[in-house]
Protein backbone atom coordinates (compact mmCIF):
# COMPACT_ATOMS: atom_id res chain seq x y z
CA UNK A 1 0.00 0.00 0.00
CA UNK A 2 3.15 2.34 1.17
CA UNK A 3 4.58 1.95 -3.09
CA UNK A 4 1.11 3.55 -3.73
CA UNK A 5 1.21 6.85 -2.22
CA UNK A 6 4.42 8.08 -1.04
CA UNK A 7 2.18 9.91 2.14
CA UNK A 8 -0.75 10.09 3.68
CA UNK A 9 -1.82 13.41 3.80
CA UNK A 10 -2.23 15.30 7.51
CA UNK A 11 -3.92 18.50 8.63
CA UNK A 12 -6.98 20.10 6.66
CA UNK A 13 -5.96 17.25 3.46
CA UNK A 14 -6.21 14.20 5.84
CA UNK A 15 -9.35 15.93 7.41
CA UNK A 16 -10.87 16.31 4.05
CA UNK A 17 -10.27 12.99 2.63
CA UNK A 18 -11.88 11.62 6.16
CA UNK A 19 -14.86 13.70 5.31
CA UNK A 20 -14.61 12.43 1.47
CA UNK A 21 -14.93 8.75 2.95
CA UNK A 22 -17.18 8.79 5.42
CA UNK A 23 -19.90 10.81 3.08
CA UNK A 24 -19.04 7.89 0.15
CA UNK A 25 -18.67 5.28 2.77
CA UNK A 26 -22.38 6.28 4.18
CA UNK A 27 -23.75 6.85 1.30
CA UNK A 28 -23.12 3.41 -0.34
CA UNK A 29 -24.03 1.77 2.66
CA UNK A 30 -27.58 3.70 3.18
CA UNK A 31 -28.18 2.72 -0.74
CA UNK A 32 -26.92 -0.64 -0.47
CA UNK A 33 -29.55 -0.99 2.40
CA UNK A 34 -32.30 0.59 0.63
CA UNK A 35 -31.97 -1.12 -2.91
CA UNK A 36 -31.85 -4.57 -0.75
CA UNK A 37 -35.38 -3.75 0.78
CA UNK A 38 -36.61 -2.91 -2.77
CA UNK A 39 -35.41 -5.35 -4.81
CA UNK A 40 -36.90 -6.21 -8.14
CA UNK A 41 -36.54 -9.85 -8.74
CA UNK A 42 -35.49 -9.14 -12.37
CA UNK A 43 -32.57 -7.33 -11.39
CA UNK A 44 -28.93 -8.98 -9.60
CA UNK A 45 -28.03 -7.44 -6.09
CA UNK A 46 -24.82 -8.40 -6.78
CA UNK A 47 -23.75 -4.39 -7.16
CA UNK A 48 -25.44 -3.36 -4.29
CA UNK A 49 -24.04 -6.41 -2.30
CA UNK A 50 -20.22 -5.41 -3.24
CA UNK A 51 -21.08 -1.40 -3.76
CA UNK A 52 -22.24 -1.70 0.25
CA UNK A 53 -19.02 -4.00 1.21
CA UNK A 54 -16.99 -1.66 0.01
CA UNK A 55 -18.47 1.41 1.21
CA UNK A 56 -18.08 -0.25 4.54
CA UNK A 57 -14.12 -0.94 3.89
CA UNK A 58 -13.82 2.92 2.21
CA UNK A 59 -15.58 3.96 5.50
CA UNK A 60 -12.94 2.85 7.83
CA UNK A 61 -9.99 3.70 5.51
CA UNK A 62 -8.96 -0.24 4.79
CA UNK A 63 -7.76 -1.19 1.55
CA UNK A 64 -8.96 2.01 -0.18
CA UNK A 65 -7.19 1.96 -3.39
CA UNK A 66 -9.11 -1.84 -4.33
CA UNK A 67 -12.06 -0.38 -2.39
CA UNK A 68 -12.61 2.81 -4.67
CA UNK A 69 -12.30 0.31 -7.44
CA UNK A 70 -14.76 -1.76 -6.51
CA UNK A 71 -17.47 1.36 -5.59
CA UNK A 72 -16.18 2.52 -9.16
CA UNK A 73 -17.11 -1.04 -10.88
CA UNK A 74 -20.18 -1.70 -9.13
CA UNK A 75 -21.66 1.85 -9.79
CA UNK A 76 -21.18 2.31 -13.36
CA UNK A 77 -22.84 -1.41 -13.59
CA UNK A 78 -25.72 -0.36 -11.28
CA UNK A 79 -25.78 3.32 -13.28
CA UNK A 80 -26.62 0.96 -16.56
CA UNK A 81 -29.14 -1.35 -15.36
CA UNK A 82 -32.11 -0.42 -16.88
CA UNK A 83 -34.44 0.98 -14.03
CA UNK A 84 -34.02 4.02 -11.66
CA UNK A 85 -32.35 7.10 -11.72
CA UNK A 86 -28.45 6.98 -13.08
CA UNK A 87 -26.82 10.55 -11.75
CA UNK A 88 -26.80 8.86 -7.88
CA UNK A 89 -24.66 6.02 -9.09
CA UNK A 90 -22.54 7.92 -11.71
CA UNK A 91 -21.61 10.41 -8.41
CA UNK A 92 -20.67 7.50 -6.17
CA UNK A 93 -18.26 5.91 -8.96
CA UNK A 94 -17.12 8.99 -9.50
CA UNK A 95 -16.08 9.55 -5.54
CA UNK A 96 -15.27 5.76 -5.55
CA UNK A 97 -12.31 6.47 -8.59
CA UNK A 98 -11.31 9.32 -6.37
CA UNK A 99 -10.71 8.16 -3.80
CA UNK A 100 -9.16 5.29 -4.97
CA UNK A 101 -6.53 7.62 -6.95
CA UNK A 102 -5.47 10.15 -3.99
CA UNK A 103 -5.76 7.55 -1.00
CA UNK A 104 -7.04 6.95 2.20
CA UNK A 105 -5.43 10.12 4.26
CA UNK A 106 -3.95 9.80 7.74
CA UNK A 107 -7.38 9.08 9.74
CA UNK A 108 -7.47 5.25 8.24
CA UNK A 109 -6.57 2.15 8.56
CA UNK A 110 -4.12 2.06 5.50
CA UNK A 111 -2.05 4.79 6.76
CA UNK A 112 -2.04 2.84 10.55
CA UNK A 113 -0.80 -0.05 8.73
CA UNK A 114 1.09 1.16 5.55
CA UNK A 115 2.15 4.38 6.65
CA UNK A 116 5.67 5.05 7.55
CA UNK A 117 7.32 4.01 10.63
CA UNK A 118 9.40 6.12 12.55
CA UNK A 119 12.31 3.97 14.36
CA UNK A 120 13.69 5.07 17.66
CA UNK A 121 17.29 3.78 18.53
CA UNK A 122 18.02 4.14 22.13
CA UNK A 123 21.62 4.73 23.68
CA UNK A 124 22.77 1.56 25.69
Amino acid sequence: MQRLFSTFAHGWPGNGLLLLRMLTGVALIHYGIVDLREAHQSLPIAPQIIAAGAGIFLLVGLWTPVSGALVAIAEVWIAFSPPGDPWIPIILATLGVTLAMVGPGAWSIDARLYGRKHIVISEP
